[in-house]
Parts: structure tokens; sequence; C-alpha cells
């Protein structure tokens, strides 16, 4: 093989460590935004939180509606990019073009120029937003999770009705264990032969004597509130429940009809019965092996859907998600005007308001000199990444606001008549709308939210395809969606309409919908099919 020396001449792209930030940003939700920022805060000296009103940096910047180059977009087809380092910067409609990429042998850096004359005093580095806050301001204060978490448990509550039995310690320590042993819906999974087995009997007898006390304190917690608990599988708690009302019934001062008897018998045989039975109501089969009439059979249903399920269900600890809208939007013209207007602006709670710090940056200038040249310069690289966080930051919420805009502009239907007024809309329209590609605006639409007078929705809750009309047109999927819970909301219950009636419905409305098209949009708003929604 003969060697030699050639020129070739290519091109490539390299993503600067600042647009990777902008990128990575810009996918984070609101509360994954406010912990890249508080990380930054405790690594980064020469960034502070601030409360005053802050003036945004121009930057050199163009106008934000300029389309992007197409170097840009070309960058936008790479792994892990985006098109959206060219977005509005500033309430003016300013833009960034000054990042220069990289070549792939310089590696990730945040050094400029070595200069720090970059915006004219530091001190107008920052945001709009206000810092973001927890609610713990002072002692009687409590964050919402707090309070959430506050409620008593399932197991609290019965080992306290447990304290007022008179127990041994055997049969105690058996009854404490099975309350543990509970899941959040208050059953026990776990066959009692499992527990003792786990508590380490070695033998046989041992085994026998561990299965008394576990069978004791499991009457024994049968009997405890709520009714249910304790139960093995959905059949035993229902019959636990059925019990209790039968013990009531009998009980009870007055006198309990033998009608009503006679439909908790029946009601128990039912639940003695395979659970899917009586998930399909099926009547005749019910009939046929519960001894009773096709009446008594539909009252016992009606009854055991009055059940609880699930008796642990109100004590389960769920942490309740507060959802903090990104963009607010508010109707500014009267209310049924014929050319509804609406202003679009971003929640500043959400917003965190930065700043680059005053006396560390003139500090670090007036020091440019300095004998120790490679601690210098790594100061040097702490603040120039600082000014890209600040500036990315508002890169974000300055796209989010663009998207928004766009979007509303789209669907101004929805925002003066709800959801029945829902336009198609596809990503790519609000992409080439504003000069970015896709990928962009599936980020920015993907877990920010936005206030509506109709409540509060992702971004992409206002994206959705488009089912063809007799006129020629496209019907919203969402629209579609609203017009099939209306109908439903409406029907008689004795008397369901059923998908095909639906989508025969949907046709007269103009809407090209088949029917298994409606029974996916049904069981997406998780509505029950017609023969589980007729009345018994």
């Amino acid at each position: 093989m003969k060697q030699g020396l050639s020129l070739r001449v290519s091109q490539h792209l390299a993503l600067t460590p600042q647009l990777q930030q902008s990128i990575r940003l810009l996918q984070l939700s609101t509360l994954e935004l406010g912990q890249e920022v508080e990380q930054m805060l405790d690594e980064n000296p020469f960034l502070e939180l601030t409360q005053d009103e802050a003036v945004r940096e121009d930057f050199g910047l163009a106008q934000a509606d300029t389309p992007v180059s197409g170097a840009e977009r070309e960058a936008e087809f790479a792994p892990n990019t985006i098109a959206d380092y060219a977005a509005s910067t500033g309430a003016e409609g300013k833009n960034d073009d000054e990042a220069t990429p990289l070549s792939a042998d310089d590696g990730v850096s945040w050094d400029g120029d070595g200069t720090t004359e970059m915006a004219p005093d530091d001190g107008e580095w920052g945001g709009e937003a206000k810092a973001s806050t927890n609610n713990l301001g002072g002692e009687e204060d409590k964050d919402a999770t707090e309070l959430a978490r506050s409620q008593e448990s399932l197991q609290s509550y019965l080992h306290r009705q447990a304290l007022g039995l008179r127990l041994g310690d055997a049969d105690c320590a058996a009854l404490r264990f099975l309350i543990e042993s509970l899941n959040d819906d208050g059953y026990l999974e776990d066959p009692l032969e499992d527990l003792a087995r786990s508590l380490g009997a070695q033998d046989e007898e041992q085994l026998e004597d561990m299965l008394h006390h576990f069978t004791v304190a499991l009457g024994l917690l049968h009997s405890l509130e709520p009714v249910g608990v304790g139960a093995r599988d959905l059949g035993e708690c229902l019959r636990l429940q059925l019990k209790a009302l039968v013990s009531d019934a009998h009980g009870a001062t007055v006198r309990v009809s033998p009608e009503t008897c006679a439909v908790l018998a029946v009601a128990l045989r039912i639940c003695s019965q395979p659970m899917d039975l009586l998930a399909r109501r099926d009547i005749k089969r019910l009939v046929q092996l519960c001894d009773g009439t096709d009446a008594q059979v539909r009252e016992a249903i009606a009854l055991i859907g009055r059940l609880e399920p699930k008796p642990g269900r109100r004590f389960v600890d769920v942490e309740r998600n507060i959802v903090v809208p990104d963009v607010i939007v508010l109707q500014i013209s009267k209310p049924g005007s014929a050319n509804p207007k609406f202003r679009v602006q971003l929640n500043a709670d959400v917003m965190p308001r930065l700043r680059v710090h005053d006396i560390y940056a003139n500090v670090l200038r007036n020091h440019r000199g300095g004998k120790d040249g490679a601690g210098h310069a790594a100061l040097q690289q702490r603040l120039q990444e600082a000014r890209w966080f600040i500036k990315n930051i508002q890169q974000r919420f300055d796209t989010i606001l663009r998207v928004s805009t766009a979007i509303v502009e789209r669907q101004k239907g929805f925002f003066s008549h709800g959801e029945m007024a829902m336009r198609p809309l596809v990503l790519r329209e609000i992409a080439d709308e504003l000069g970015l590609h896709e990928s962009t605006i599936s980020r920015v639409t993907t877990a920010k939210y936005m206030a509506t007078p109709f409540g509060t929705f992702e971004l992409k809750y206002f994206f959705g395809s488009g089912l063809g009309t007799e006129s020629g047109g496209n019907a919203s999927s969402t629209a579609v969606r609203a017009l099939i819970k209306q109908f439903i909301a409406a029907e008689s219950t004795k008397k369901p309409l059923s998908d095909n009636q639906i989508s025969d419905m949907l046709k007269e409305q103009g809407i090209e919908c088949a029917r298994r098209t409606v029974a996916k949009y049904r069981e997406g708003l998780k509505i029950a099919p017609a023969s589980l929604r007729k009345a018994l």
C-alpha cells in the first residue's frame, strides 16, 4: 500500500456547551428546572437570586420571528439537538445568533474570549420572575405535600382499635404483624402459612401454633373498622361488608322487611361466585347459581355496587401533585364579542430571577492581571457559565411564550367556547409558523402547562388529529371526544347508547367516525361500555 498525504474539505456540526444546556433546560418541567437552578446556585458563586427587577441583556440579538438559518435547521436533525437556540429572549422579541459551534477537538469549555465586557454592567443580567420559594415561611405555614402526609395511616388507625382488645401476648403480636402486612387497599395478600414461615417456623408443630394465632388474629382484624379490612380477595371483602349489613339488620330497632333480608342473602351468594360473573352482570347465570329471582339478583347487584371494594382507600397517603401553570391566558375582550382577544403571559411565580453577583464579578474584573493565572481563568470560566445559564433560562421561557401564543391564535375557538370548538392541530403547523423544528415544539409542549378560562391543561392537550367531515373539512379528535362524552351524559340509563349508535349520531353531525374509533375514544375517556352503563 502506498502512503501519501491528501487534503479533504468536509463540514460537520458540533453543539456548543451553551446550545446543549439550552436544549436540556427547554425540555425540563417546572419542578426539574427549579432543581437545576438550586444545583447551579450551590455550584456557581457568581450566580445569585434577586428580588429586584433586572434589565434584560440584549446581547446583540436579532428579531425573534426571523426564521432559523439553514445550518441551525440541519443541527436540529442531529441526535438530541434542537432548533430553538435562536428563540426570542426579550419582551421586544429579540433573538440570539452569537453562539459559534465548536470543533470536535475543542472539548467542552465555558471559556469566552478572555474578557468580562460582555455586558455593560454585570448587574444587568437577570430574569424577570420572582424566585421560586415554598410555603414554609413560618412555623404555622405548611407545604401542601406536608399537609397531605399529615393524615392518619390505615395501620395506625387499626393499631389504635387493637388497643381496646384484651389479648394475650401471642395473639396481640400476631394481630400487629397482620396489620403491618396489609397493602394500601387494606388487603392481606400473603397466605397465613407464608407469613408464618417468614417468621422462621422450623417444624410443623411450631408452624401449626403460629397458624392458630394468625387465624385468631385474622378474625379479630375482620371485626375492626373499616369493614372489609384484612380480606384476602375482593369477594371476601364484599362478603365481610354484607355480613356487617346483615348483622345490623338483625340488631336494628326498626324491623327490616323480609324482602331486604332476602336481597342480602342473594348478595352474599353472588359474592361467593366468581367475580367475572358479577363484572359481566350475567343476570341469567347468577339467577341459576344463587337461587334468587331476577329482581332480587338485580337489586343485590345494585347493593354490591354501593360497597367499598378498597377499604384502605381513604387512608392511602396520596401525594397531592399541584400543577403550577407555566403560561396564563386571560381574555381581554368583552365576553361574547365577535372577535375575542386573549393575552398570553408567563407565570412569574415559576420564573427564577437570577443575576450575576456584582461584587464577585467586579473583583474578578479588577484583578485580571493577577499572579495566579490558572485560578483567574477558572473563575472566568465560572462567570461565563453563570451568564450563559441566565441567558438560556430566559430563552427557555421566551420560547414557551412564543409557542403558547401561537397555540392560542390557532385555538381561539377553544378559549371562547370550550373543547367542543377545538380545531385539529399538529406540531408541524406551529413549527413552520415559528421557524422551528418539530422536536423543539415537542420539547416545549411536554410537561408545560397553560391556565385557561376552562382549567389548566398541558400544552400537548391542544394538539390532536383530525377526522373527516361531510363538508370536506376536519374535526378535532378532542372535540369528537367531548361530543361523545356529551352524548353519553344525556343518554337514558335504562337504554344506554352503543358504540354503533354513537357512531351514527356523529355521522348525523357530519363527522365520519367508525365504531372502533368511538370505542377507542370512549375507553380513553374511561367510560364503560353500554352493557355496564345500563341501570339494573
